[in-house]
């Protein structure tokens, strides 16, 4: 591969569904794609793929790829991960913003 030339990245049809149930769920999509490290234009693809029916239909008109069963699960816990990390990343924001807040009103303390 040459420097400075991105591969185009290959999503499973579990991930694709795993992804828009999430937007559907009522999840911006530019937060979901964030989560899951990927460009929210292929996400908002596929939300319209999806209302459309088409989602798990390639270009050219045949079905896509079947997934195992254990790739779906790959996929499934990949978002769960994601979504586990951004969680824990939004409690230690808030922890640290009470610790600062706490320390702050107690007394003796200068800054």
């Amino acid at each position: 591969m040459n420097a400075g030339v991105m591969s185009r990245a290959k999503y499973t049809l579990e991930f694709k569904q795993e992804a828009v149930r999430q937007v559907k769920a009522g999840r911006p999509a530019a937060v979901v794609a964030k989560t899951l490290g990927m460009p929210s234009a292929s996400l908002t693809n596929w939300v319209r793929a999806d209302a459309k029916g088409q989602l798990g239909v390639s270009t050219d008109g045949k079905p896509a790829a079947v997934v195992s069963p254990e790739q779906a699960e790959i996929a499934r816990l990949k978002a769960e991960v994601a979504r586990l990390k951004m969680e824990r990343d939004i409690a230690k924001k808030a922890a640290a913003y009470f610790a600062q807040d706490v320390l702050q009103s107690t007394p003796g303390f200068t800054r």
